[in-house]
């Protein structure tokens, strides 16, 4: 799967070295070892995997769907038998910690079950006589070859929002890793490669934007899927559906919590730290301001800085350690900046979590959980997207109030609620504009066999990743209408 450390493409089921002539290093966020080094493939080389999976598309299609999910049923086996080996790697590449990896392996290999169930999910719809002696029918058929563009801070989950549901429904496949980290999936090729899957049907390369580019223009792939920040999601939604692509484009999120009064303080403290804090504040349903309501400001505030003060920071592979770093060095600054913008708009550090120092991992990208007070919700830093685990501070007076904020913001991914009063809560889930909803849940992850929603600029397109929606995603729909005479059958 390398060459002296140099990562290789998978096409055409085959590993190849890539022709890049530009190689990035691959580096662990916590100890800055180099881990490997990931080629820039040329637009070429996607163009290769681009016409090897349409090659391959041509007979894969025609591979039943009771045939198909055999190697997925495979391929789960396979992940689970290499789970801690996949979870680690995580881990030393992307920073997050152990426990964090495991579950994200956790969510990938639900993904690949609910995918096996194709045989049912790809169904399609029939009527008798919609007119007399006719008959009506819809059938769901594979798209072609599809394709997606991952993010760094989930290498092991995020893939597999998509690709078993696209193996599964008959279209051939090209994975696009983070070029800061690409060895999760460089392991997980190796498994696919193990399943016997047909030649072209899966394809890996490696790169960055010209890659990227070559993806959202090549004519033979026809559908796209992206996870990543707001400006590149529109990027990728208008390049791609100006080539006519089908484009599924995940963007950014700024996701609120609001704590009512008569909310579980020790419960809500708890749920909100891990959904702040953990992996680092690097995911897309990390909670980052928190409205108190009422009385909950004070205890809430006190029990969210001792729970910020308190965390465990390290290298993720110590079992001890509850947060990692973040993934390099020009995020912790960004961090760090966006941090110090929200002190110049009058916030006040609660918990002040820049330049840590932890023993053994000096050079590691380290920030320490952070808590700003008394943010201006109007300011910059109660709208920005910091991807980090930094949290904002915000008081209001009543619920209508938290959910005029809510839906003031340009992202939808997810928001939250604490409380203990059904009426609330169903007016919150009834009125806050965001595309996954958690009720006293710090982390509304929808499990696999829903879609993982999301509105405004969080997400582009119709169709998101994960159950019903991405079957829909790689399926199209023919209708057709049949009528049979008698005079034209042959009588028995």
């Amino acid at each position: 799967m390398n060459d002296n450390g140099k990562l290789l493409n998978y096409i055409n089921g085959e590993w190849r070295r890539s022709a890049a002539s530009e190689y990035l290093d691959v580096v662990n966020p916590a100890t800055s070892e180099v881990l490997g080094q990931v080629p820039l493939s040329s637009g070429a080389e996607v163009a290769e995997a681009a016409e090897a999976a349409a090659r391959a598309f041509v007979s894969w299609r025609r591979t039943p769907a009771p045939e198909r999910i055999q190697y997925l049923f495979k391929l789960k086996n396979l992940l689970e038998e290499h789970f801690e080996e996949l979870s680690r790697t995580i881990t030393m590449e992307c920073g997050k910690t152990l426990a964090e990896s495991r579950g994200e392996m956790r969510r990938a290999i639900e993904n690949v079950e609910v995918a096996c169930g194709i045989p049912m999910l790809m169904q399609g719809d029939v009527l008798e006589d919609v007119a007399s002696g006719i008959d009506e029918f819809m059938i769901r058929q594979p798209v072609g070859v599809c394709a997606a563009i991952c993010p760094f801070n989930f290498p092991g989950m995020i893939p597999f929002w998509f690709l078993p549901y696209a193996l599964a429904c008959g279209n051939t496949y090209i994975v696009k890793p983070s070029e800061k980290v690409p060895l999760t999936m460089q392991k997980v090729f190796h498994l696919l490669e193990q399943t016997g899957l047909p030649k072209g049907v899966v394809n890996l390369v490696h790169g960055a934007k010209e890659a990227v580019d070559m993806i959202l223009d090549h004519p033979t792939i026809r559908a796209i899927s992206f996870v990543g920040s707001t400006p590149v999601a529109k990027y990728i939604y208008s390049r791609g559906a100006a080539a006519g692509k089908r484009v599924q484009s995940q963007g950014g999120a700024k996701n609120p919590i609001v704590v009512l009064p008569d909310a579980d303080m020790e419960m809500t403290t708890r749920i909100t730290a891990d959904s702040a804090f953990g992996c680092a504040g690097q995911r897309c349903l990390a909670a980052s301001v928190a409205v108190t309501v009422g009385e909950a400001r004070h205890t809430f505030t006190e029990a969210m800085a001792a729970a910020a003060a308190g965390r465990v920071v390290g290298y993720g592979l110590d079992e001890q350690v509850q947060m990692g770093p973040v993934i390099s060095k020009p995020s912790q600054q960004r961090i760090e900046g966006l941090i110090q913008q929200g002190v110049e708009e009058g916030a006040t550090l609660l918990v002040d979590g820049r330049r840590p120092a932890i023993s053994g991992y000096e050079n590691g990208n380290f920030v320490r959980p952070t808590i700003l007070r008394n943010v201006n919700p109007a300011g910059e830093i109660a709208k920005t997207e910091i991807f980090g685990p930094v949290l904002s501070l915000i008081h209001l007076d009543s619920i209508d109030e938290a959910i005029q904020f809510v839906n003031s913001g340009q992202y939808g991914n997810m928001a939250c609620l604490f409380t203990n009063s059904g009426a609330a809560a169903r007016q919150f889930r009834y009125e806050a504009e965001a595309g996954n909803i958690g009720i006293n849940i710090g982390v509304a992850a929808p499990m696999a066999f829903f879609p993982f929603s999301g509105w405004k600029d969080s997400f582009f397109g119709t169709l998101h990743g994960q159950s019903k929606h991405a079957v829909e995603f790689f399926t199209q729909t023919k209708v057709i209408v049949e009528r049979w005479p008698k005079q034209w059958s042959r009588q028995f």
